[in-house]
């Protein structure tokens, strides 16, 4: 049985991808972009299968309009896929305040009323699933990323919260969490001037990494997005779905050590009780 789908950030990357997959198949998609005819081609191919939608994810009176014209063109909404997003790329104190308004605005605020708009409609039509793309920077941190990983790692949690608040709703929630993947995403990051003073750092390391070509990346984007439908086709979706064995890695690693850490705090964390 085909489904319908919501997917933001549409354009390009994972979500054109998703797009063009879910089609081919069968499904109906209502996909928002930035970028005008960025679907033209998918437009004229499918036809009325896919509806188009200009959205700006730091506008949320459009958020709010767009997804009451997605239902109200489509009906029922199968699968939310929360996935438009980009990257500002600098040290935090590189970084221009202007830079930071619009990257928490667009990746964190934008996904958070996304989802707060579509909750009315899928608990009225009995259920739904909403996938959320995050990253493996959702629970791991890299120099340089800093305000990326702010939005990343406050959706896991705006998410942690609210996949408890609608589960009696019968909505499930997929935390995606891709590492580095063939997309993309590093030609539509915002670079911060740099500073010469982050050049020996860990910072600079990466700038220099990113500059060259030679930061690591071995996700396969089309797999990703294999991955992914399976998930939200799947009877019991995974809450979160790490991809790409770096990203497996460096989130098992880093949890890890996290707990680690923690178990030797366990009797100063228990002194600070109340006596009783």
């Amino acid at each position: 049985m085909s489904k319908s789908w919501l997917i933001t950030g549409a354009s390009s990357g994972l979500g054109r991808i998703m797009t063009e997959d879910l089609l081919e198949r069968g499904d109906k998609v209502v996909a928002t972009i930035r970028r005008k005819d960025a679907l033209t081609d998918l437009e004229r191919e499918y036809g009325d299968r896919l509806i188009v939608m200009m959205l700006e994810m730091t506008d949320t009176v459009a958020i709010r309009s767009a997804v009451a014209g997605a239902f109200g063109h489509v009906g029922r909404i199968d699968v939310v896929v929360s996935n438009a997003g980009y990257g500002v790329f600098g040290a935090a104190e590189e970084v221009a305040d202007a830079d930071i308004d619009r990257q928490i605005a667009t990746n964190l605020t934008g996904s958070i009323q996304l989802i707060r708009a579509v909750l009315p409609y899928l608990r009225q039509q009995g259920g739904g699933r909403i996938m959320q793309v995050s990253s493996e920077g959702g629970q791991i941190a890299y120099p340089n990323f800093s305000l990326y990983h702010t939005t990343k790692w406050g959706i896991e949690g705006f998410i942690e919260s609210v996949a408890q608040e609608v589960a009696p709703f019968r909505i499930d929630c997929i935390i995606v969490e891709p590492g580095p993947t063939g997309t993309n995403f590093a030609a539509g990051m915002v670079h911060a001037a740099p500073m010469a003073v982050y050049d020996d750092t860990p910072a600079g390391a990466v700038r220099k990494a990113i500059d060259a070509g030679t930061f690591p990346i071995n996700g396969d984007a089309r797999r990703t997005v294999a991955a992914m439908i399976a998930a939200a086709d799947s009877e019991k979706p995974p809450f979160r779905l790490p991809l790409g064995s770096k990203a497996y890695d460096n989130i098992t690693r880093e949890l890890a050590s996290r707990l680690t850490s923690i178990e030797t705090q366990r009797d100063v964390a228990y002194s600070a009780d109340g006596k009783r």
